[in-house]
């Protein structure tokens, strides 16, 4: 069974597994105590204060569970406060590392690295696959499909009802009713929304003429805030479509599309599909900074291509002594064989393991 990352249940699961703070808002802060296991060699004291995207909420959550089921002596706090507070709390001093859906601004950088000792620099660690799905509630379709061209042109406006040629033309065999489409969009900042943009502006530019940005562009739509608050309006209200974090859909028991890619198939969203896309990314960085140039044209055979990385930006060298042991420790969970494969039950993708033992390797060399 999924869990449902900002539902009660969730939350309830949570709290008993990590000894939550309080259960509500994505701003809830997470909270793991000392653990009654034995400590192991890669184990260490003391206190780490994260934040940052709300995306990676379940995936740090039951990171920290893990490391703490087997380390005492240890606290961890991760409040998902969004990418961009995450940031700029790591700026200011007060996150030893940062969760963000999206890559230091040129700006942010030096600002960033100001904070490692010695001259260090900040680095990014891709750490969580976050695969965004385009899910519908369409009376008696099942198995839509849908080339980036025609989702730009559902959500820019320009087709308005579910048997207009352009979504025929991808479901010859489908029967469409003449509904009129309700698309259903991001009302809060999301990293969910920067990436869905980004991929209707680099896959179909001449139907997606907005701008990529965490802030909702077109215009028209319902804004639902946050993926819960867009699965519910997708599930209340027959001929609407939204894009959302995959576990969200799932949860919800929504139908999702498969999604046209350069290789010309129509992808359907799974665990796999979706680690093809990041396999085929380009790392931008240098040396340890892992930071990735993803391919929303990607032409891997079955690749998923919707998909969005969440990095953990910390100090790559320079770290507080005090800190050090902790952060190594928890990333190094979270980058393990083991720590990735946590993750598909939360509706994530696992990184390929190319990519993983990259991750892994600059963890280690953190200093």
């Amino acid at each position: 069974m999924k869990l449902q990352r900002h539902g009660v249940v969730a939350c309830l699961a949570l709290t008993a597994a990590l000894g939550l703070t309080a259960c509500g808002s994505d701003n809830d802060e997470l909270t793991a105590g000392s653990a009654a296991s034995a400590a192991s060699a890669d184990c260490a004291t003391g206190t780490l204060n994260a934040q940052g995207s709300s995306a990676q909420k379940n995936a740090m959550a039951e990171w920290i569970k893990a490391y703490q089921q087997k380390c005492a002596g240890s606290r961890i706090n991760y409040e998902p406060s969004g990418s961009g507070a995450g940031i700029q709390a790591l700026i200011a001093g007060t996150a030893d590392f940062a969760g963000s859906d999206s890559a230091l601004k040129p700006e942010e950088q030096p600002q960033a690295d100001a904070r490692c000792i010695g001259g260090g620099k900040a680095i990014h660690l891709p750490m969580v696959i976050g695969p965004v799905a385009v899910a519908y509630n369409v009376s008696g379709v099942e198995n839509l499909q849908l080339k980036p061209a025609t989702l730009a042109k559902i959500f820019a406006g320009a087709v308005n009802r579910w048997n207009d040629p352009a979504i025929k033309a991808d479901n010859p065999d489908a029967k469409l009713p003449s509904t009129t489409i309700q698309t259903v969009h991001r009302a809060d900042e999301s990293g969910t929304t920067d990436n869905f943009t980004r991929f209707l502006a680099k896959t179909a530019g001449a139907d997606w003429t907005f701008a990529n940005a965490k802030a909702w562009q077109a215009p028209g739509g319902t804004g639902a805030k946050g993926s819960d608050g867009v699965a519910s309006s997708i599930k209340g209200a027959d001929g609407s479509i939204g894009y959302l974090e995959w576990s969200f859909a799932e949860n919800a028991a929504l139908p999702m599309a498969k999604i046209g890619n350069g290789a010309g198939e129509f992808a359907e969203l799974t665990a796999a599909n979706a680690g093809r896309t990041i396999a085929g990314a380009a790392i931008e960085g240098q040396g340890d900074d892992l930071k990735m140039s993803i391919d929303y044209d990607t032409k891997e055979a079955g690749a998923y291509p919707i998909v969005l990385v969440t990095y953990e930006i910390v100090c790559g060298k320079g770290l507080a002594a005090d800190k050090l042991p902790l952060v190594k420790g928890l990333l190094g969970h979270a980058a393990s064989s083991q720590g990735q494969a946590e993750l598909t039950e939360l509706g994530y993708a696992p990184l390929p393991d190319s990519v993983r033992a990259k991750v892994e390797a600059a963890v280690g060399n953190i200093s």
